[in-house]
Parts: structure tokens; C-alpha cells; sequence
């Protein structure tokens, strides 16, 4: 924080539900026993004990591979891999005699394209071992005898070492809390890294061990700690700590978990328990769920296709060859193959054993023929989506400046999946808002106050087509300033009647004055006070807390410090109108959890009075009010659902005097029930609050607006224009997730709602009962009954294009997601044009996620800013974390993070159409490529009788995927776009070519097959036919084999460089020096290579410059046999774009033909949609066009 050093808080009393002396009960008798046998020798780490527990240092790794291991375990990652455990085995065929081609030719590039994926692996784990090195390498003060702490580093340390951590510095260990700075050995810790929260946790060291604040303290200082062994719990710890011959209980309140920062704490002693991979984080640390895209399974299926078809072609080839062999000798004659020598064959050409010489043949036609299987596919695939995922990170457009955030692409294994995403499923608070509170309205004693204007109104009043507000004194107010930033953070409340002190004036002051007493009282935020200038902020456990805290202070009741056992506010004197200093004695907090919904502290007022007051949701707080406690109930409740349709969280105000007696009663019974060790804690506890928060008296309610981050409903427009679903998943009761659809334009007027939920008069009255079956039956039956009934309205009108919104409770969907129910409730939600799913737990996000993918087959995408969103997002295809307020967690353990919800529209419908138009473009390119030249291999073979005699010399055969056609196809992969950025967000249409994988299905996958298939037979027999029985060059020479092949594979390099050439949409300078630098490689090779020793070159040598140059035959050949092969697929490509033009290619025209500023023609574009738009503003619009 800014400023100067923060005051010292001493809170004994705060921690009034979560800290506590512990007792032994029934989780401590397991100590010693499985499970149970840690022993730690504290300040004692050289002790002979300690040596012989053998526990772990605390070097930490988190890398894939040692130096050790790499070798084994990367070679074994890599011929994991089908494809490449093929040329393993080819490769180790080669050194065998049925080889068609030498051992080195066929081993080097599966050595560079192994070695290429290797050394990327390597990196990867070199970069993952620095960030290792720096955490193992940071420093800490660790006790070295004598009351001496010195710094060492992290990896040094060892359990029962004596640590003393310094305001925010991180733990190094799982720590036992020993002393802190604070009297009562309290200290503060944040989790963010641990579970995403940002809130901090208080801890407490025992009592025995909190007078230990100095380092001399720990000269002598010895004890034993027996806990359980390292687990990944880490919200359980069990343990004793036996000091000066005492047992004292230690629970999780003790234990400061490693990668926990200390927070508003000086310092803190601590006893190392549990170190390294013991560490309950590092338990906890597991290998995110394994993603792959859609279109590489389907590129592993053609794969095996190929396979297939190689081993198809080498039987076919083996038959044949066995057959002309055995019919080569017969009767003592040679026949047509006499060059073959049948009659003093080997093996492999011997008549007399002709089934065995076809199985040998059919070995070698394996090795042949391994050039159909693209060998450099995939290292080719891994190199284009790291420079893709380079691109998305360095985007401009999803920078966020304000908080210095770029998008970070944390996977490059589904960047094409970005463009085949059917539906979202989203968080709100958060994601689609910003997680930051501002208190707007409230309501006093019956009254209503603030005249703030929320999004939701901006959006209800544009809805009927007017800004103005009316409120409720008569008054027009117009306001429609929504991007207004408050001039205080957290406070945007507008109500001349209770600010600058008017309240006073009011006729209900003395309710007022309590009401915002209580928000300066009941929380647990923390001050700070800048000493340079005085000023006070606030560390809270939530944005609404902070708000409240703020508005308090705003409206005249300051809370400006806190002790040991009180809080202190400057109050606003109603009587001499200046601020007076009150001191409230803190007794008890009972904290909020989403169980009790609610939260109380009791105090004592100077004049000796004890409240307890209370705030909280009203499902709970109004049947706590007391009889003559509500005088203001119906007001209230009529307020809250005002706020709640403008879109406002709510919670309810209360409070009550308590006697001596029952205070006394009370607390007695919570010191038991927070002392308390066994399962059932935290149910005492509830029980005893839930005695003392009863006959309450209402003071009134409070609103606080979540804002829609900047851009949300133009996006969610723009994405359903593409025909990507969105559904909201959010714990918001349904009222406030209603009315933020309706801001985002998620709903609409006019939209049908299928609302399902459990509020039925007869399941409320079986509740009364307690009958938890009946309760279960009921509700199992309702939520059928309503899901079918909604299933019915959904099919009738579904041929009116009439639009739907699913709206379901948490409750009903608990029920919609069991087996027998769930197929039919998504049948439902497909049919509906938003889904918003309320009061949603996290596993219930998880749940819906799975059901939503594995129900549709289609690609789903999660989004999500908070730890309760992590399950949603590993679950989903994609998972996208928001880096917001709400920690690191969802960032963590997401595939992409962006900023703002609003930068998803770019990076689908941009960088996920360009990724998967590019990656599909060029699988596709790479069968064809490798098929053209495969399949002229099959070719001269079966033209030479199957004898397995290569068309090409070895080293043409080995470099051809290496060098002569790759490079190409990886520039295509990273820079080619179809349409421009501008075109892509315009004609947001285009998105649904990959929702439908129109560009790799298996019709476009075949068709390029037959493509190469083609390519191959028109090169062959071409140059076959045209170097047949004729002379060659003026010398009257005819062709031999070594200038057919090297013909060919002229023929190859240019034909299958301009293929590629003619399907770039979008040419850059590197894509022109690569196809063309490829071309002009091959012949410089030819040079080069042809001049090396025949030896090496053997039937290439000299072959260029003294056959295939000086021949014009040669050049004139190549130009006709490239033109003749690529004429086909440039008509086919003509009349496509002309007659049958795809989506992209219409929007080409456009661009092509200037009609981009024409709105008719745009239009007309547009309306080629799938299925009508029917949700966005967009759709709003439509629809109010035809009412």
C-alpha cells in the first residue's frame, strides 16, 4: 500500500467464530497412529532423532525432466506418437537388407524432427528449472542458535528449522505459528496463490508459545510437534505440539500454508513442519486435465487412413510381385525379367521361393511407401501454434492499459479450437461485471434513498426508449452517464436528503443514525493510514464490504481504528453537528459464510448497551426479525425488489439490545463450541449463533451495483451474431441475474421466459414439515414436470422462430443434472436462445459444463475470474481465466487469459478463425502434398513390375518433407488470412465456417487426397510417356532412371509450392521468399549435391549439369507438367468463387470488388445466416422491428 507504515492492529476478539483454544476430543486420538505419524524435533533440525525421520528437503522442482531423465523419458514422449514410432521402425529397418535406400538417408530426418520437438521440450522444461532456481534460491531468516537468525536460502531449510518471515514476504514451508508481532500472536495471511481469494485469513499461534516475540526468545526454546503425514488438505490440519512437558492441541489455525503470503504483520515465528513436495501446496499440485483440439484427433484418424492406404498399396505391390516372380523361371527358362538372373536369385528375387520373396517385398514397400505419412506434421503444427500464440499475446486490441494486461496465451495446443466454439458458459460477477462495488441506494426505516441510475435501468429505460428516471418524490432526474467513473471508489450514492449531514433532518434520523452504525461496525475490514497524509483505506474481505465501510464514512460515521477489543468511528454529532470519537467494545464477530448468509457482531456501546447487529440476505434475515421488529418489513421488501429488478445486490440491516445474562449465556456456550476439535465444530457453532440472531429489529436494506464491464453487450451481441450460444452460470439470485441479462441484452422484451424453480406452495409446505423424502420426491417431480412443460413451448412455437430463455434455480438444477433427467433438460436448453443457470455452486458449473460438452459434441468454452470458476474452466474444450480482482486461480488454471470479457470477441472471432482456417488449411496441404509425392513412388514401382526400386535417389526421398515443401506451409500456417481483422468482427457470420468445420471435414480432407492422388498420376505419366523410346538430348541418349527421377522431381517441387501458392489468401513478403526460395533451393541442391563424390551423390552425380540442364526437354517438360497438373484445381477454384462461393469468399468479393462501404450489398451478406440472431441488441432491434 501507499504511504506510511501501517498502524499495529490487536484483534483478540475478532476472530470470534474461526479462532479458538483447542481441546482434545476424538481428532487427536489418532495421533500415532496411520496416517498420523509426523513427529517434528522443533529448533532441534540436526538432532539424531531428526536424522532418522529421512523427511524431504526443500529443494522443490517442478520440471518434466533431469538431466538424467530427459534422454528416456522425451524419446519416449515422442514415439508415443504413432507417426513417428512408424519411422522408428522404418528407420530401424534400413539397416537391413530390404532396404530400398541407404540407412542414413532414412534415419536423419526423423533425427531432426525428433531433435526438433526435443529441444522445444527442453526449453520449455530449462524455463520451468529458472523459475525453480529463483523460488528455491529466495531468502529467509532461519534460526542458527543462540537467539541468532540469519538469512539462508529456501532450499536450505528442514523441518524443525525456527523461521521468522518479515511483512510481505511469502512462506517457504507449511509453518506452525509459533509468535507474530501482534500481543496475542495473531498474524494475516492472503491465499491468493492457494485458492485465488484475496480476502485475508487470520491465524492464531497458542497461547503457550505467543509471549515468544524476540529471536533471543528461541535460544532455548524446544518442543515436539506429532501431526498427520504430508497430505493435499488444505483446509484440515491435525497435530499436538508437546511443550515445557505439556500437550497442546494444533489445528489448521496454527498452520501457515508455503506460497501464503504475510500480510498487515510486522513478522512471525514459525516451526518448519512440512517441507518441499510435502508441502500441502505442492500436494495439491497436479498436471492441469490433458486438451486436445478436435482437429487433431481428426488428424490422427487420417493419419491412420494413410497408414491404411500404405499398407493396402504394399500387399496390392506383393501379390503382384509375387506372382512375376515365381512366373520369372519356369521349366529350366528365364522369362521377361532376365536381368533379375532368376535363375541365381537371392531370396528376394527367387521363383523357387516366391511367397517368401513377396513377403520380404512387402516389408520393403513399407519403407517405400513411408513417404504418404507427412513425418515433419507435427513438430510442423507445434512450431505454427507457438508463433500463433506469440500473435495473440502481442495483440494490441486485448491489451488492457489500465491494468497493464496483455492476453497470454498459457497453451498453444487449442488455438484452432478458439475458432470452432459453439457455446460459452459464464461466470457473472466478475466476468460479465466488474466485481466492483459501488453503494448506489438504500432503504431507511421504509424510506427509499439514492437517485443513482444503473446500468440495468440505462438498459430498461433504453428499452422503452427513454433516459428518464422518475423517483420517488415526483422528481425527474435524467442521467445517462455511464461511463462516469464516482469520484469515490465504491460510493456512487446521489441523495441530497441524508448527505452532508442532512440525515439529521429527517423524521426517522434516529434509524438512519443506527442504520449506518452498523455498516461502520459489522465487518472485519482493516484501516490504513497513510501517515504522510492522513488518509484512511480500507483492506476488506469482499468489494461489498469495502463499500459499505466507504459509505459510512461518506455519510458521517468514519471507522477510522481498530484494537485489541474495540472499534473506533468518528461519529457525526447530531446534536452539535461536529464529528465526535466513539469507542465500541468488539465482543464477538460471527462471521459470514454462504451457509449462514449472514453475519453479526456483538459490541458494547459506551453507554454499557450490548448489540448485536446484523447483516445479511433476506431469505434469512426477515425470519429472524422479531414481532415488533418490523415495522418497515413490507416497504423494505418492496424496495429490495425494485433494487433487485434495476440489477443492485441487496442485504438486509438488523439489530438487537441484548441482557447481561443472555450475552453471558451465549458466550459461555461459543468459547465451548469454537474450542471444540471434533467433526461436528463448526455445527455447534452454527447452532449457538443461531440462538443469539433471533427477534431482531429491521433498520433497512442496502444496494450495491456491480457495474457491466466496458463492452459486454456490444460483445455478447457481436458473438451471437456469430452463432455462438452463451449461457450464464452465476450463485446471484435470480432476480439480479434476470436483470443483468437483460443489461447484456442476454433477454430481452418480448422473450419468452421458462422459469424453473422450487418456490411452489405445496414443496413449501412439505418443507414445514421436515420430511426430507417427501421434500426430494416433490421436488424431482416438479422440476420434470416443469422442464417438459418447457420442452412443449419450445417445440410449438420453435417453427415461428420464437425466442426462449431458460432461467433455473441452483435448487431445480441439482435435480435437472441427475441421470435420468439431464438429457432432456439439455434437449431444453438447446433449444433456448440464452440459458441462465442461478444461485449455481461451483461443482454445479462443473457439472453443467460436462453435460453441455459431451451432450452436443460441439466445442464449449468456460469463462471465469474467481476460484469457484476452476472446475468449470478445466472441464470446458477451452477454458478462458479473467485476471480481475479475485486472485490468480482461474488464470492459473486456464488455457487463455484475457482482461475483459470484451476481448473475447477478437480473439474468437479473429485469432479463432484465422487459427483455424490456417491449421486446417495446412493439414490438409500436407496429405495432399505428401500423397503427390508418395503415390508417384507406388507409380514407377508397379512401372518397374513391384521390383521395390526407388523413383528418386536417397537423399531426394529424405529431404523432400525437410526442406523442398515445409517451410511454405508453416509460413501459410502463421500469416495467411482469408479476410482481414475488420472484415472478420464486420461479417461476425464467418465464425460459424469453423462451428460447422466446414474447412476440415472429411469431404474437403478426401477431395485434397484426390487432389494429390491426381497430382501424382498426371506427374507421372507425363514425364513417363515424355522420356519414353526418345532421345533425350542431342546427343540421341535416351533417359535413364536417375534423369526420369530427377524430371519428377522437378515436376514435384514446383507443383506442390505454387498449389500452395495458389491457395494463400493473403500473400507477405516471407511467404514469397520461402515458396520461391524453395524452388530455387532444389536447384542449388541439385549443384551442390550433384558435385560431391559419386561415392556419396552415387546416381545424382553430375546429373543436373551434364543430363537435365543442357536438355530443353527437361524444362520444357516441368513447365507443361506443372501447368497440366494445376489447371484443374485453378478451373475448380475459379467456378467455386464464382458460382458457389463460401462465406469467406463472398466477403473476398466484397473486399475485392469495393463494395465494402455499400450497406445494401453488406446487408444481403449478412442474411446468408445459419439460423436467425436472437439475442444482442441486435436481435432487439429486429424484434422490435416486427412488432
Amino acid at each position: 500500500m501507499s504511504g506510511g507504515r501501517r498502524r499495529k492492529v490487536l484483534m483478540s476478539r475478532i476472530y470470534g467464530i474461526a479462532c479458538g483454544k483447542a481441546s482434545f476430543k476424538e481428532d487427536h486420538s489418532q495421533i500415532g497412529g496411520p496416517g498420523f505419524s509426523r513427529i517434528v524435533y522443533c529448533n532441534e533440525p540436526n538432532s539424531l532423532e531428526a536424522g532418522t525421520r529421512n523427511y524431504s528437503d526443500n529443494y522443490v522442482s517442478t520440471t518434466k525432466y533431469t538431466v538424467a531423465t530427459f534422454l528416456p523419458k522425451s524419446l519416449f514422449e515422442q514415439f508415443r506418437r504413432v507417426a513417428n514410432f512408424f519411422f522408428l521402425v522404418t528407420g530401424i529397418l534400413s539397416f537391413t537388407a530390404i532396404a530400398p535406400y541407404s540407412a542414413l538417408s532414412a534415419v536423419v530426418p526423423l533425427i531432426i524432427v525428433i531433435g526438433a520437438t526435443m529441444i522445444k521440450e527442453g526449453v520449455e522444461d530449462w524455463r520451468r528449472q529458472q523459475q525453480d532456481i529463483e523460488v528455491n534460491n529466495r531468502k529467509v531468516k532461519v534460526h542458527q542458535g543462540d537467539g541468532n537468525f540469519h538469512h539462508t536460502e529456501w532450499k536450505n531449510l528442514r523441518v524443525g528449522d525456527i523461521v521468522k518471515v518479515e511483512k510481505d514476504e511469502f512462506f517457504p514451508t507449511d509453518l506452525i505459528l509459533l509468535a507474530s508481532s501482534y500481543e496475542d500472536a495473531v498474524c494475516y495471511v492472503e491465499t491468493m496463490n492457494l485458492d485465488g481469494e484475496t480476502n485475508l485469513k487470520l491465524k492464531q499461534a497458542l497461547e503457550v508459545t505467543s509471549s515468544l516475540h524476540n529471536d533471543y526468545n528461541f535460544r532455548d526454546f524446544k518442543a515436539i510437534v506429532k501431526c498427520e503425514d504430508p497430505n493435499a488438505n488444505l483446509y484440515s490440519f491435525v497435530g499436538t505440539m508437546e511443550f515445557e512437558e505439556q500437550q497442546h492441541p494444533l489445528s489448521p489455525q496454527q498452520l501457515l500454508l508455503r506460497d501464503s503470503k504475510l500480510r498487515n504483520t510486522d513478522y512471525i515465528y514459525g516451526a518448519v513442519v512440512f517441507t518441499g513436495h510435502d508441502t500441502k501446496v505442492m500436494q495439491n499440485a497436479t498436471d492441469p486435465p490433458s486438451k486436445r483440439s478436435k482437429i487433431e484427433k481428426t488428424m490422427d484418424r487420417v493419419i491412420y487412413l494413410m497408414f491404411f492406404i500404405v499398407f493396402i498399396m504394399g500387399f496390392v505391390g506383393s501379390i503382384f510381385f509375387g506372382i512375376a516372380t515365381e512366373n520369372d523361371y519356369e521349366d529350366g527358362r528365364i522369362k521377361r525379367r532376365w536381368y533379375l538372373r532368376p535363375d541365381d536369385a537371392e531370396i528376394f528375387f527367387d521363383p523357387e521361393r516366391a511367397p517368401v520373396a513377396a513377403i520380404y517385398h512387402f516389408l520393403t514397400a513399407l519403407l517405400l511407401y513411408s513417404y504418404f505419412i507427412p513425418i515433419s506434421l507435427y513438430v510442423s503444427i507445434e512450431i505454427v501454434k507457438v508463433l500463433q500464440s506469440i500473435f495473440i499475446n502481442q495483440d494490441s486490441h486485448m491489451y488492457y492499459e489500465e491494468a497493464d494486461k496483455p492476453a497470454h496465451a498459457r497453451t498453444s495446443n487449442l488455438n484452432e479450437e478458439l475458432g470452432q466454439v459453439d457455446t460459452i458458459l459464464s461466470d457473472k460477477t466478475g466476468t460479465l461485471t466488474c466485481n466492483s462495488m459501488e453503494f448506489i441506494k438504500c432503504s431507511i426505516a421504509g424510506t427509499a434513498y439514492g437517485r443513482g441510475v444503473t446500468e440495468v435501468e440505462r438498459a430498461i429505460y433504453r428499452k422503452k426508449g427513454s433516459p428518464v428516471v422518475h423517483e420517488p418524490n415526483g422528481l425527474n432526474h435524467i442521467e445517462d452517464s455511464a461511463d462516469v467513473n464516482p469520484a469515490i471508489k465504491g460510493f456512487n450514492f446521489k441523495d441530497e436528503r441524508i448527505m452532508n449531514g442532512n440525515w439529521v433532518n429527517e423524521p426517522r434520523a434516529d434509524v438512519i443514525r443506527k442504520f449506518f452504525r452498523l455498516l461502520a461496525i459489522c465487518h472485519t475490514a482493516i484501516p490504513e493510514v497513510d501517515e504522510e497524509n492522513g488518509n484512511i483505506s480500507y483492506e476488506a474481505e469482499s468489494p461489498d464490504e469495502a463499500a459499505f465501510v466507504i459509505a459510512a464514512r461518506v455519510l458521517g460515521f468514519e471507522f477510522h481504528n481498530r484494537t485489541q477489543t474495540s472499534i473506533s468511528l468518528h461519529e457525526l454529532d447530531p446534536v452539535s453537528g461536529k464529528r465526535a470519537n466513539r469507542l465500541y467494545k468488539l465482543l464477538n464477530v460471527l462471521e459470514f459464510d454462504s451457509t449462514r448468509k449472514r453475519m453479526s457482531v456483538i459490541v458494547r456501546d459506551e453507554e454499557g448497551k450490548l448489540l448485536l447487529l446484523c447483516k445479511g440476505a433476506d431469505s434469512v434475515m426477515f425470519d429472524r426479525l422479531a414481532k415488533g421488529g418490523r415495522d418497515f418489513e413490507e416497504d423494505t421488501r418492496e424496495h429490495m425488489n425494485e433494487y433487485a429488478d434495476a440489477g443492485l445486490r441487496t442485504l438486509v440491516l438488523a439489530y438487537r439490545e441484548l441482557s447481561e445474562n443472555e450475552y453471558e449465556v451465549f458466550n459461555e456456550k461459543m468459547t465451548e463450541a469454537k474450542n471444540s476439535v471434533s467433526a461436528d465444530r463448526e455445527t455447534l457453532i452454527d447452532g449457538v449463533a443461531e440462538m443469539i440472531e433471533r427477534d431482531l429489529i429491521l433498520l433497512g436494506a442496502t444496494a450495491v451495483e456491480d457495474k457491466l464491464q466496458n463492452g459486454v453487450p456490444d460483445c455478447i451481441d457481436k458473438l451471437a451474431q456469430a452463432g455462438i450460444k452463451l449461457w450464464v452460470l452465476t450463485g446471484d439470485k435470480m432476480e439480479t441475474a434476470i436483470n443483468i441479462g437483460y443489461a447484456c441484452s442476454l433477454l430481452r422484451q418480448g422473450m419468452k421466459q421458462i422459469i424453473i424453480n422450487l418456490d411452489t406452495p405445496e414443496i413449501q409446505s412439505l418443507e414445514k414439515t421436515g420430511d426430507k423424502d417427501a421434500v426430494i420426491k416433490a421436488s424431482r417431480k416438479s422440476v420434470m414436470e416443469q422442464i417438459v412443460s418447457g420442452k412443449s413451448q419450445v417445440s410449438a412455437l420453435s417453427a415461428i422462430s420464437e425466442a426462449f430463455a431458460l432461467i433455473i434455480d441452483g435448487k431445480s438444477l441439482a435435480y435437472a443434472l441427475e441421470d435420468d433427467m439431464k438429457n432432456i433438460f439439455l434437449e431444453l436448453a438447446i433449444g433456448c436462445a440464452s440459458v441462465i443457470c442461478c444461485r449455481s455452486s461451483p461443482k454445479q458449473k462443473a457439472l453443467v459444463t460436462r453435460l453441455v460438452k459431451l451432450g452436443t459434441g460441439k466445442t464449449t468454452l468456460a469463462i471465469g475470474d474467481g476460484a469457484n470458476d476452476v472446475g468449470m474452466l478445466q472441464e470446458a474444450d477451452i477454458g478462458i481465466g479473467i485476471s480481475g480482482v479475485e486472485g490468480m486461480q482461474a488464470v492459473m488454471s486456464s488455457d487463455v487469459a484475457i482482461a475483459q470479457f470484451r476481448y473475447l470477441e477478437r480473439l474468437l472471432l479473429v485469432h479463432g478463425h484465422w487459427c483455424y482456417r490456417r491449421i486446417s488449411s495446412m493439414i490438409c496441404y500436407f496429405f495432399y502434398k505428401n500423397i503427390a509425392f508418395g503415390f508417384t513412388i507406388f507409380l514407377y514401382e508397379a512401372y518397374t513390375s513391384f521390383s521395390a526400386q526407388p523413383a528418386y535417389n536417397d537423399w531426394y526421398l529424405t529431404l523432400f518433407n525437410v526442406f523442398f515443401s515445409s517451410l511454405p506451409v508453416i509460413a501459410m500456417g502463421v500469416f495467411d488470412q482469408d479476410v482481414s481483422a475488420r472484415f472478420c468482427l464486420k461479417f461476425p457470420l464467418l465464425y460459424q465456417e469453423g462451428v460447422q468445420n466446414v474447412l476440415f471435414s472429411w469431404r474437403r480432407i478426401v477431395s485434397w487426397m484426390f487432389n494429390g492422388f491426381y497430382s501424382a498420376i498426371i506427374i507421372f505419366f507425363f514425364c513417363s510417356r515424355a522420356l519414353e523410346q526418345q532421345a533425350f538430348n542431342d546427343e540421341g541418349k535416351t533417359a535413364s532412371k536417375d534423369i526420369l527421377g530427377g524430371t519428377m522431381y522437378t515436376c514435384i517441387v514446383w507443383v506442390v509450392n505454387l498449389q500452395m501458392a495458389l491457395s494463400i489468401s493473403y500473400f507477405t513478403l516471407i511467404q514469397h521468399i520461402v515458396i520461391w526460395g524453395t524452388i530455387a533451393f532444389w536447384y542449388v541442391f541439385q549443384l551442390a549435391y550433384g558435385a560431391l563424390p559419386a561415392s556419396f551423390s552415387t546416381d545424382a552425380y553430375r546429373v543436373f549439369v551434364e543430363a537435365l540442364a543442357p536438355a530443353p526437354s527437361y524444362w520444357f517438360i516441368t513447365l507443361f507438367v506443372v501447368i497440366a497438373t494445376l489447371t484443374p484445381y485453378f478451373l475448380y477454384s475459379a467456378i467455386q468463387m464464382r458460382f458457389f462461393p463460401m462465406y469467406h469468399e463472398m466477403i473476398q468479393w466484397i473486399r475485392h470488388e469495393g463494395l465494402s462501404d455499400d450497406p445494401l450489398y453488406c446487408e444481403m451478406v449478412r442474411q446468408r445466416s445459419i439460423r436467425p440472431t436472437t439475442v444482442g441488441f441486435t436481435a432487439r432491434r429486429a424484434a422490435s422491428r416486427r412488432q
